[in-house]
């Protein structure tokens, strides 16, 4: 009995593994802020007004995966790679364009420590970027 479960279980998990991956987009757009373990104020801010661009401007490319939001603190010894990899030296955000799990290109949007003080400007400024890369999907 127990075994006969265990092998519908196992069937229906392989379709819904099987169906996910299908569905998953072979073009991906990644947007990472990136910070260390210290934080002041203005980091949190520019994680916040990186988000909420994100969040509030391109929901249906999120919710479809198209599109992935991360923060990621480079000092934890699994992202420190990414110091080298985006060549960073502060706080960031970087857009990372995927094609079938290799990046093809990626930009730093370095404009934000320059609008974080005018937080209008900053989410139009991610509005405007993050809509460049997702034209290349």
């Amino acid at each position: 009995m127990y075994k006969k479960l265990f092998i519908v279980f196992c069937f229906f998990g392989f379709i819904t593994v099987s169906y996910a991956a299908d569905k998953a987009p072979a073009v991906k757009i990644y947007a990472y802020y990136f910070h260390s373990s210290m934080r002041y104020p203005t980091c949190y801010k520019l994680e916040q007004y990186s988000k909420e661009a994100v969040e509030s401007n391109f929901e249906p490319e999120l919710v479809s995966g198209e599109l992935e939001f991360k923060t990621i603190n480079i000092e934890e010894k699994i992202n420190a790679h990414f110091v080298n990899d985006y060549q960073l030296y502060t706080k960031a955000l970087v857009l990372s364009l995927v094609k079938d799990g290799i990046e093809i290109r990626s930009k730093s949007l370095n404009k934000i420590w320059e609008l974080v003080g005018n937080k209008d400007k900053f989410i139009g400024y991610i509005k405007e970027e993050v809509a460049s890369f997702l034209k290349e999907t």
